[in-house]
């Protein structure tokens, strides 16, 4: 039986979530600099790249960025996008990277963290970053905040996107969020059916998670406009850190 991911991050993937903007990806692109200290060359993973709205912001501003992600889906949508020639684009899963290392920066963003069930496999992914960056490099994990999203919690939406309406119910169970979406095209009324599944990490246990792997966390902003965290009204926890 396939995991959830490997399913969902597909065609339909690209409608459910075509409302994420390239102008929103440059605009986190210019605090994560910031944050990251980078100088102009350096070298970025961009692990879980998605569509590569990241990846293509960190290489317009003047990085050598390799993309990494499991979904062909995606990263074929990537590099169809202009100026994907410039990225370096990888197929692979986050848990063992066919890559030597040796980058000044690793970032996984919009939440591509918390995809398994145990907690081992998602260390894995840390260990990873770690092994991923050289001595002194730098790292940001964008995850969502736990006790925002429980509070938050729309139980059920629907939006229509162009011929497809798009119907999503969520729910907070067993320690995850968890999100089912149907879809159903005009003229055919076979629902496709996928499921998003996150484990929910509140701060402190992320901390020890980022410990476990070698890591050293610095900083936990709340939103890219230097908001720091705060567990009541933070949409985001941004870890920013390094590897010793």
């Amino acid at each position: 039986m396939s995991e959830w991911y490997e399913k969902s991050f597909g065609e339909d993937y690209l409608i459910v979530y075509r409302h994420r903007d390239f102008c929103g990806a440059r605009h986190e692109v210019e605090q994560m600099i910031g944050w990251l200290e980078l100088p102009q060359g350096a070298k970025v993973l961009d692990l879980c790249c998605g569509m590569g709205r990241h990846s293509l912001a960190l290489a317009e501003a003047g990085y050598e960025v390799t993309g990494v992600d499991l979904s062909e889906t995606l990263l074929r949508e990537a590099r169809a996008q202009a100026g994907a020639g410039a990225v370096t684009w990888v197929q692979s899963d986050m848990r063992s990277l066919p890559l030597p290392g040796g980058f000044d920066a690793v970032v996984n963003l919009f939440t591509s963290f918390g995809y398994f069930e145990e907690d081992e496999e998602q260390v894995k992914v840390l260990r990873e970053i770690y092994r991923m960056l050289e001595p002194g490099g730098r790292f940001i994990i964008d995850f969502l905040n736990p006790a925002y999203v429980i509070r938050h919690l729309v139980p059920h939406s629907t939006r229509e996107d162009g011929d497809s309406l798009i119907d999503e119910s969520r729910r907070i169970e067993d320690g995850y969020v968890k999100k089912d979406i149907l879809l159903t095209s005009r003229g055919d009324d076979t629902p496709r059916k996928y499921h998003e599944r996150v484990k929910l990490y509140p701060l402190e246990t992320f901390r020890r998670l980022i410990a476990a792997a070698g890591l050293e966390l610095q900083d936990v902003h709340g939103d890219y406009d230097e908001g720091e965290y705060d567990e009541e009204h933070s949409k985001r926890m941004i870890f920013v850190g390094v590897r010793p």
